[in-house]
């Protein structure tokens, strides 16, 4: 059965930094414009994903395919990365034993992920959004999640 999977949209929380590095890195390879991203966090109390409380969008990582389906945490981060052609990036999650234990871990540091410092956000994310930005500098530009080629 083949399911329509983009465009993706992506229901984050931009008042996490974690998050937002992420999104940011995301939105800056978004070339092809497979993903679209919306702020939870923008309407406090509103869930902007119908049938989807605003608590468990706030608590993990939640998109919708473009053929309806409902897709969280560690699944979601995948889609999204072979959305903007790093799907090597999180590759292993999908594997027999790392995958389940990439899903056991994922609501651990979704729950704490306001606590990680922020220099660890930068370490993680701060050379591949440079990386992207360059990229994207280089071959068009962009604006909240939607590129053009120059």
């Amino acid at each position: 059965m083949n399911h329509a999977l983009y465009p993706l949209t992506i229901y984050y929380d931009a008042s996490c930094p974690l998050c937002m590095a992420e999104m940011s890195n995301l939105m800056l390879r978004n070339r092809e414009a497979k993903l679209v991203f919306v702020d939870v966090s923008a309407t406090p109390e509103v869930s902007p994903l119908p049938g989807v409380p605003y608590a468990e969008l706030m608590r993990l990582l939640h998109a919708r395919a473009a053929d309806g389906r409902v897709i969280r945490g560690v699944p979601a981060l995948h889609a999204a990365y072979t959305g903007v052609g790093l799907g090597w990036v999180t590759r292993a999650t999908t594997w027999p034993v790392i995958g389940p234990l990439a899903d056991a871990l994922y609501p651990f540091v979704a729950r704490y992920r306001q606590r990680i410092p922020r220099f660890v956000v930068r370490w993680l994310f701060e050379g591949a959004s440079r990386r992207a930005a360059e990229h994207a500098a280089a071959h068009g530009s962009c604006s909240q999640g939607q590129c053009t080629r120059r």
